[in-house]
C-alpha cells in the first residue's frame, strides 16, 4: 500500500503582471502588478477531504516563500455571502500553518526521486500566481513527470494546470510535454477575458491556449464553467472554484483506487 501522503504545489507569487493600454499609440502601455496568491476555495476544499481520508499533505514551490491568498478569493462574495463556510476555510489553512509548514513550503529541488515514491499523490490549486511562476520551473516539471511515469493520481484546478507545461523543461533539450492529448479542463480563454475585463488590463499567458498549443485536448463549456470535472487516466482538473469539491472528492477517490 502506498504512504499516504500528498504533495501539495503552491507559487511563491504574490501578483501577477497586467498590461494596460495608454489609449495613445504613441505612448507604451503600463504593467501594474495586480495582487494575487492561491485562491482560498481552490485549495481549501480539496484540502479538506485529503486530511478527512487520513492523508499527509506537504507543501512545496519553488523557492519556499511563504504562500499568500488572493484577496479576492477572501471576501464573502467569493462564498456567496456564506461567513461560516468562509471562516472554515480560513481556519483550515491557520491549522497547516500552525501544524504542516505552510509558511515554509519546501522547495522543489529539496525532493529526490526516491523521496517522490513515498507520495501516493500531487495536487495542484490555481488562483492567478501560478502563472507568474509554475510552468517553467525545470524542477516541477522533473517532479511532475515523476508522477506521471508511475501513474499517481494528479489533480490540478483553475490556474495551477499551468504547471502542466514545466514538464516541457524538465532539465531536458526539447522536452516533451507529458500530458500531450489528455482531455483537461482548465480556467478558460473566455473566462479570462472577463477578468481582464474587470481590471482594465491584458493578462499572459492564457492558460487555455497554452495547454492546447502543448497539445492537450481542452475540454471548455457551459457545463464546465458551472463546475464538471475531467478526468483523463491519472489526471482530474477542474476550470475554477466551483470545480473545487468534485475535484477533491474524485481525487480521494482516485488515490483509494491506487492505493
Amino acid at each position: 500500500m502506498p504512504d499516504k501522503k500528498i504533495l501539495i504545489v503552491v507559487s511563491d507569487a504574490d501578483s501577477i503582471v497586467v498590461t494596460k493600454s495608454s489609449g495613445s499609440s504613441t505612448s507604451t502601455n503600463q504593467q501594474v502588478q495586480q495582487p494575487t496568491g492561491f485562491f482560498l476555495m481552490e485549495l481549501a476544499k480539496p484540502l479538506s477531504q485529503i486530511l478527512e481520508a487520513g492523508y499527509e499533505v506537504t507543501f512545496a514551490s519553488p523557492n519556499g516563500q511563504r504562500p499568500v491568498p488572493d484577496p479576492n478569493s477572501e471576501s464573502l462574495m467569493a462564498f456567496a455571502g456564506n461567513f461560516y463556510e468562509r471562516q472554515r476555510e480560513k481556519d483550515l489553512i491557520q491549522r497547516m500553518k500552525r501544524e504542516n509548514g505552510f509558511n515554509s513550503p519546501r522547495q522543489f529541488k529539496s525532493f529526490s526521486n526516491y523521496e517522490l515514491d513515498s507520495f501516493a499523490g500531487i495536487f495542484i490549486p490555481g488562483g492567478h500566481a501560478p502563472l507568474r511562476d509554475l510552468s517553467n520551473d525545470p524542477e516541477l516539471g522533473r517532479i511532475l513527470k515523476h508522477f506521471h511515469s508511475k501513474g499517481k493520481p494528479t489533480a490540478a484546478i483553475c490556474h495551477g494546470l499551468i504547471a502542466f507545461l514545466s514538464t516541457r523543461c524538465a532539465w531536458e533539450v526539447g522536452g516533451e510535454f507529458a500530458y500531450k492529448g489528455y482531455k483537461l479542463t482548465s480556467f478558460s480563454d473566455a473566462e479570462e477575458k472577463a477578468v481582464e475585463t474587470m481590471l482594465g488590463g491584458e493578462i499572459n499567458p492564457k492558460l487555455e491556449s497554452a495547454l492546447a498549443h502543448a497539445g492537450a485536448v481542452m475540454v471548455e463549456g457551459a457545463r464546465e464553467k458551472v463546475g464538471y470535472i475531467t478526468v483523463d487516466k491519472e489526471v482530474v482538473s477542474g476550470g475554477n472554484p466551483l470545480a473545487a469539491q468534485d475535484l477533491g472528492r474524485q481525487f480521494v477517490g482516485m488515490l483509494a483506487g491506487a492505493a
